[in-house]
C-alpha cells in the first residue's frame, strides 16, 4: 500500500468532518502521542475551534468503529484522543518543525485534497452508464417505430384512395364502353319492306 492509501486510510469521519485521530498521526509523524500532546498543548491557540482540533468524548470514544479501545490489560485509552480536522493538520506543521512531519504533512494534504475530489466527483458506475444508453436507444427505437407505423398508416389511406380512384375510373370506363341503343328510325330496315 503507498504512502497517499496508507493516510487515507486513517482519515475518519467524526461530527461530520475528515479528520484523523492523535495516535495515527503521531505514527505517521514517528513520534509518541505523548509528544505530540505536549507540543499541541504548547501551542494550543493554533488550535482553538473545533474547526482545527477537538477531543473526543467518553461517548464518541464508546460507540467509536475505529477500533480504538482493545480488550487486554493496559490497551485502554487513558486519555482522550486530540481529533484533528484539515486544518488541524495543517497546522501541526507549524509545531512539529522536522523534516519528516513536513514531508509527511504534505502527504496528509494531497490524501484530504484526494478525498475531497473523490466526494465531488465520484468515479462512473459503469452499470449506470449502460443503463442510460440502454435507455436512450430503447427510446430511439420507440420513435423509429412511432414514425413507420405513422408512415404504414398514411400509406395505407393512399393506397385505399388509389383502390377507390381506380373503381371509380373503371366504373366509368365499362359505362363509357357499352354500346349505345340507337335512338329513332333506321333507314335500312324500312327499305326492306
Amino acid at each position: 500500500m503507498d504512502q497517499l492509501q496508507v493516510i487515507q486510510s486513517k482519515i475518519y469521519e467524526i461530527r461530520g468532518r475528515k479528520v484523523m485521530l492523535d495516535f495515527d498521526l503521531a505514527e505517521l509523524y514517528g513520534i509518541e502521542t505523548a509528544q505530540l500532546k505536549r507540543s499541541v498543548r504548547r501551542n494550543i491557540e493554533r488550535f482553538e475551534g473545533e474547526d482545527f482540533m477537538f477531543e473526543l468524548t467518553k461517548e464518541e470514544l464508546s460507540r467509536c468503529q475505529i477500533g480504538t479501545l482493545n480488550k487486554g490489560r493496559g490497551y485502554n485509552i487513558k486519555y482522550a484522543p486530540f481529533v484533528f480536522t484539515e486544518l488541524g493538520v495543517s497546522m501541526l506543521s507549524s509545531v512539529l518543525n522536522s523534516k519528516l512531519a513536513i514531508e509527511i504533512n504534505r502527504g496528509i494534504m494531497r490524501a484530504f485534497v484526494a478525498m475531497r475530489h473523490l466526494i465531488l466527483n465520484p468515479p462512473a458506475n459503469p452499470v449506470q452508464e449502460l443503463q442510460q444508453e440502454v435507455k436512450q436507444l430503447k427510446d430511439y427505437i420507440e420513435e423509429v417505430f412511432a414514425d413507420y407505423n405513422d408512415i404504414n398508416d398514411d400509406t395505407r389511406t393512399q393506397l385505399e384512395l388509389i383502390n377507390e380512384t381506380l373503381a371509380e375510373l373503371q366504373a366509368q370506363h365499362k359505362q363509357n364502353s357499352k354500346p349505345l341503343n340507337p335512338i329513332g328510325y333506321l333507314a335500312s330496315r324500312q327499305k326492306k319492306k
